[in-house]
């Protein structure tokens, strides 16, 4: 059967993700029994609504009946929440189509292999390259799981160097997850989240941009370090043995001999020319008010444009074209129904007349740490929610509505707390074994996953020092604009 491009949600992994979003639907249900409504006072400041501390009281509890916790999932498209949630989802579908034509029409690999033969015999300048390549993908465009079926390409490439298959996995999906954890631009993540705080889309660049300089320099430490291990001594490698027949199969591969699309240079020319204009959105947004609220489904549009235009330019059939447009459709939908139960958790939990008091409650628990512990808090509790769900907007949709006003009690700014948010949700993507993107990628290979954990935790030891040292600092700086 013929692969389709772009994300594809697998069936197992969306009946996991709608198993525990069911439940916790129900536990939030449950809870607007058992937990006395209350409330906050809440005060209009810069434009924004902020919780005031010293507010909560106890009310009576509404009337939320229990065949709405069902209903939750439509009833939240008609909440304040509404248009915010529509303008995600019409962002993910728009997004999700536009790389699965550049995936399907051979832009994105013809791409990649521009660099690898433009580097010729300079091997670790190479690896470096390509690592900063992917790394680059997911700081700034969000790119994850469609950097998938490029993970072949990668692991031939390694092996033509003399290295291994985790150089292979390293340079190519371990980078793009770096890069989509030290999120620079990160549609998915930053993007959602901020907007869901309501701060300027891509605002805080400037820290951001520090901190993925700071994660790609580790990582290029780590695999460049690796690397020239297994080039001198190809036994100690994990996989050595497991590699041997594998490396047999790729011994005829050659980046310089892929077939192109026929006009390669014109797709290009207009994808260049469309990344300029999302790039001048994203960072153009903080500065002018007038399209800050517009920026997320203005990148949308012109990722969609960028990516449609590409493919019928690039002189692969048009029947191709949309069909990898519907694929990429079809690949990402499954994520709306997400989306749509994820927000109706806080929905529930609100129209129950509890999330006041749960905020509360979580305030207290929070009371007498520093502003630097609560930020770790909220960092560790988006890696705990990371375990079972994986998708990165679902995850922002559920968690950014309940922790946004805890930061606010606690003196944590809320961009600080978006970017807490973001490391947890990105460091852990391949370390946890729920992750549908890390099984089908060590499935491409031959490295189990007690051998990629066992490899992979060095490198994620200094990446969590490297995220607290980052939290520390935008504590410190007070990291706005609030």
């Amino acid at each position: 059967m013929e692969q389709k491009s772009g994300a594809q949600i697998s069936q197992k992994s969306f009946l996991q993700s709608v198993f525990i979003l069911f439940f916790l639907m129900l536990a939030a249900g449950v809870l607007t029994r058992v937990i006395p409504a209350g409330q906050f006072s809440r005060l209009e400041q810069d434009g924004r609504s902020v919780v005031e501390p010293s507010s909560f009281i106890y009310i009576q509890s509404p009337e939320y009946p229990v065949w709405r916790w069902f209903t939750a999932p439509l009833e939240v498209l008609a909440s304040p929440d509404g248009l915010t949630l529509i303008v995600i989802i019409l962002f993910l579908l728009m997004v999700g189509s536009s790389f699965a034509v550049l995936d399907k029409t051979g832009i994105l690999t013809a791409s990649l292999a521009g660099v690898v033969n433009r580097f010729g015999g300079k091997k670790y300048l190479l690896l470096l390259a390509i690592s900063f390549f992917f790394t680059a993908l997911g700081a700034f465009l969000g790119i994850f799981e469609e950097v998938v079926p490029l993970v072949p390409l990668m692991i031939a490439l390694s092996y033509s160097l003399g290295w291994d298959t985790l150089v292979g996995l390293g340079m190519s999906i371990l980078a793009t997850n770096v890069g989509f954890s030290a999120a620079v631009t990160n549609p998915f993540t930053i993007g959602v989240a901020q907007r869901l705080a309501g701060l300027p889309i891509f605002s805080g660049a400037e820290l951001r941009l520090l901190i993925f300089f700071a994660a790609y320099a580790l990582l290029a430490v780590f695999l460049t370090a690796y690397a020239r291990k297994v080039e001198k001594n190809p036994k100690i490698s994990p996989v050595y043995a497991e590699e041997q027949k594998e490396k047999e199969r790729y011994s005829g591969f050659r980046f310089d001999s892929m077939v192109q699309p026929p006009r390669l240079r014109r797709a290009l020319l207009w994808l260049g020319f469309f990344f300029v204009l999302i790039l001048f959105t994203v960072f153009s947004a903080p500065f002018l008010p007038a399209l800050a609220d517009y920026s997320l489904p203005i990148v949308g549009l012109l990722f969609f444009v960028a990516g449609l235009g590409a493919g019928l330019l690039s002189g692969v059939q048009k029947k191709t074209v949309w069909q990898a447009l519907g694929e990429g459709a079809a690949g990402i939908a499954p994520a709306i129904p997400l989306v749509l139960m994820a927000a109706s958790v806080k929905h529930i939990v609100s129209s129950g007349g509890i999330l006041d008091t749960i905020l509360n409650a979580a305030s207290t628990a929070f009371d007498g740490t520093s502003p630097f512990v609560a930020s770790v808090l909220i960092y560790l509790i988006a890696l705990i929610i990371e375990f079972f769900i994986g998708s990165g907007s679902a995850k922002a949709v559920l968690l950014m509505p309940l922790l946004l006003p805890l930061a606010d009690l606690v003196g944590v700014t809320r961009q600080v707390a978006v970017t807490a948010y973001c490391f947890g949700d990105g460091f852990s993507n391949l370390a946890y074994p729920t992750n549908p993107v890390l099984l089908i990628s060590l499935g491409l290979t031959v490295v189990s996953y007690p051998k990629w954990i066992k490899w992979l935790l060095g490198l994620w030891f200094w990446m969590f020092l490297l995220s607290l040292a980052f939290l520390g600092l935008a504590v410190a700086l007070h990291y706005g604009p609030f």
